[in-house]
């Protein structure tokens, strides 16, 4: 097999015998052989492909330890690694685009959005299947949160991570929002860890934690786990948050359709959740107005309840109350599987 020196195969690949010496250095194309005298490179044909390769993904930004596993991989599962990281920079790109907008506001002195109220109301119901009860929420004047517990552990849980978010129900500057929703996460984790080491028990246990914080005329929203958050506006309604879990994970990557994952065996099954150690919650920014409706729930609701009808309850109930009420009945017409806690809150002009 003859061997192409640096040169010829930067020539072939058109990259720079620089990019390829990085690459080397990354351990992302390591040559074929390198001469024990001189201390050249030298490269494979067969080795041009995945120089191609390693080029296209280093431009779409993608980190050398992913590269290194997407390279590893056949084509169909590089592809579909591929499209789940793509769809994590989107994600990404939205949530910091929100806080340009946000800090240009700020620091141009262009922030001049009305301040808002919410109007809201908070249900909680065990369902007809489940003895206990391990969700909690929380509905305030400036905090809606919800939580979902689970494992053995799961109610003193819930509880404790509802309650951090909780302190936040007074005058946040919206400068420092999401530094106290990351602040408020910390300590809600803290505190299941807190729990778990006072009274340790076999097997996994935690809880999710979905909240939205209102600043002035923003709502700072931090996401862990498969509980939702939902904003009715204009008459369509749309989910703010990505479950995190499994499935999601698997449609994302194009391995599994929304119809395949709602009877997956492990649909419920959780990546993300605040179980004692450190965790990266979602966080983001969105503008509040006057008109807007949100819903923040748990599973046992929007696992059992077609979005469809969720926005046909949202949309047909003049006050929060009646909405959380009819959520709870549709729910446990579905068979009531699971424990349910919803917020619905109205923003309406202070």
């Amino acid at each position: 097999m003859e061997l192409l020196t640096i040169g010829a195969f930067a020539r072939a690949t058109r990259l720079s015998p620089k990019a390829l010496r990085l690459y080397d250095e990354l351990g992302l194309l390591t040559p074929a052989r390198v001469d024990p005298l001189s201390g050249y490179r030298l490269y494979a044909p067969e080795q041009l492909d995945r120089a191609r390769l390693v080029a296209w993904l280093r431009r779409l930004g993608m980190p050398p330890a992913r590269i290194r596993h997407v390279c590893a991989l056949d084509p169909a599962e590089a592809a579909g690694e591929v499209r789940a990281y793509w769809a994590e920079v989107e994600a990404d790109t939205a949530a910091r685009r929100d806080l340009a907008t946000f800090l240009v506001d700020q620091l141009s002195g262009e922030d001049d959005t009305m301040t808002v109220a919410l109007r809201y109301s908070l249900r909680t119901d065990r369902g007809l299947v489940r003895e206990s009860n391990q969700y909690a929420g929380y509905a305030g004047e400036r905090v809606l949160a919800v939580a979902d517990g689970f494992g053995a552990r799961g109610e003193p849980l819930s509880t404790a991570a509802v309650a951090a978010l909780a302190a936040l129900d007074t005058a946040v500057p919206a400068g420092e929002l999401l530094n106290a929703l990351s602040d408020a996460v910390r300590r809600a984790g803290d505190a299941v860890g807190d729990h778990l080491s006072a009274d340790p028990v076999d097997g996994c246990t935690g809880t999710t934690l979905t909240a939205l914080v209102l600043s002035g005329s923003r709502l700072g929203l931090v996401h862990v786990g498969d509980a939702r958050a939902y904003l009715l506006r204009g008459g369509g309604l749309f989910r703010i948050t990505h479950d995190h879990t499994v499935v999601r994970s698997l449609i994302a990557e194009g391995r599994l359709t929304e119809e395949e994952a709602l009877t997956h065996p492990q649909r419920a099954m959780l990546v993300r959740a605040l179980t004692g150690r450190e965790v990266e919650p979602d966080l983001a920014l969105h503008d509040a107005l006057p008109g807007d409706r949100y819903l923040l729930c748990t599973d046992g609701l929007h696992t059992v309840v077609r979005q469809d009808d969720l926005r046909d309850v949202l949309t047909g109930s003049a006050h929060p109350d009646d909405a959380t009420r009819r959520l709870v009945e549709l729910a446990n017409a579905g068979g009531g599987p699971d424990n349910v806690v919803c917020v619905v809150a109205d923003v309406v002009a202070a």
